[in-house]
């Protein structure tokens, strides 16, 4: 019998919420782990501010992990966040060597480290004999070269790492071109850790691509393709949805926005988040263009009531279509 495989729902910055993500849990089923945006700028040995506090207030939704993930270059910045983390109740902590975005590379953070597998080395010297929690990466195959990760296995194969999580592409790409799958099965062979590949999965087919080209493989972030599709972890579990998927994504869809206005005290930019949401949920249906335009031209609360009302009463659930995501994967 196949063994079911683990799905992690990849954070993505101003989007999975704590709100997104306990809204997500109560609707929809299969995904394993839920990864916080990132944390920055922790000021060490001082308590964590009320906003970063709310951010982690709970340590699972619906019985699903939650595990906050740091972008960081310090190790004592690192290892205090993960002391306020043990102390919130986490059990893991995930360390972003992923972000591929220049004004955070530029400043040798995030897929900016890669290159530098000395200073990554350093880093870990200091955390992994402190370290409270279990510890993750999540990175890509370098900034500039995909053969930079070459330089980071024998860095990673020295600590006990929970997972490593591969993004197959290069900072420099931020999510442009073909995932390099040669150089993450490179990685992926020699790595002594758990790893988990992250990019591109936007339908049960692609999973099931991946396990075949690389055997043994049995772990998933996905990022996008769930922001467009909720259901796709159940779809790949092979959990029955009983053709109640308009159903349930409409429920989903109010109650997130019910959840901004009640979490954002009624301000302007619930609007501005539902829109941005709805930027990847337009692939769920049919002629998704039509679908944006309704929604993007609101401007009060009551507009985008009738545009999600009209949504659903005058389109379908479509099966996404890989070109409308590909190759822009989280």
């Amino acid at each position: 019998m196949n063994e079911q495989p683990s799905l992690y729902f990849a954070p993505f910055q101003g989007i999975t919420t704590k709100a997104f993500r306990e809204v997500y849990a109560r609707h929809f089923f299969g995904t394993d782990k839920l990864y916080t945006p990132y944390f920055a700028n922790i000021a060490v040995d001082y308590p964590l501010p009320p906003l970063k506090l709310k951010a982690l207030r709970e340590q699972f939704e619906n019985g699903i992990p939650v595990i906050p993930q740091i972008l960081s270059k310090s190790a004592p910045e690192i290892l205090w966040f993960a002391q306020c983390c043990a102390g919130l109740g986490f059990d893991e902590l995930n360390w972003n060597l992923g972000c591929p975005y220049p004004q955070v590379a530029r400043k040798k953070r995030g897929s900016g480290l890669l290159p530098h597998p000395e200073m990554v080395g350093e880093i870990l010297d200091q955390l992994m004999n402190r370290m409270p929690l279990r510890f993750s990466v999540k990175c890509r195959l370098g900034y500039g070269d995909a053969g930079e990760i070459q330089n980071l296995i024998p860095v990673f194969n020295r600590y006990p790492l929970s997972e490593i999580i591969i993004h197959p592409r290069i900072g420099k790409q931020l999510y442009s071109g073909s995932p390099d799958l040669r150089a993450f099965g490179e990685a992926f062979t020699a790595l002594q850790h758990p790893v988990v590949y992250n990019g591109d999965v936007t339908l049960p087919a692609n999973l099931q691509y991946l396990k075949s080209e690389f055997p043994g493989i049995n772990r998933f972030m996905i990022g996008r393709g769930l922001l467009a599709d909720p259901f796709l972890a159940a779809r790949i579990k092979g959990i029955a949805l009983n053709g109640e998927e308009t159903g349930i994504l409409k429920k989903f869809t109010d109650d997130l926005y019910y959840t901004y206005r009640n979490d954002k005290k009624e301000s302007h930019t619930v609007l501005n988040a539902m829109k941005e949401y709805w930027k990847y949920l337009i692939l769920s249906f049919d002629d998704p263009q039509s679908v944006f335009r309704k929604i993007r031209k609101t401007a009060s609360y009551n507009e985008y009531e009738e545009a999600v009302k009209r949504v659903f009463d005058e389109h379908a659930l479509a099966e996404i279509n890989p070109s409308g995501i590909f190759p822009a994967d989280g």
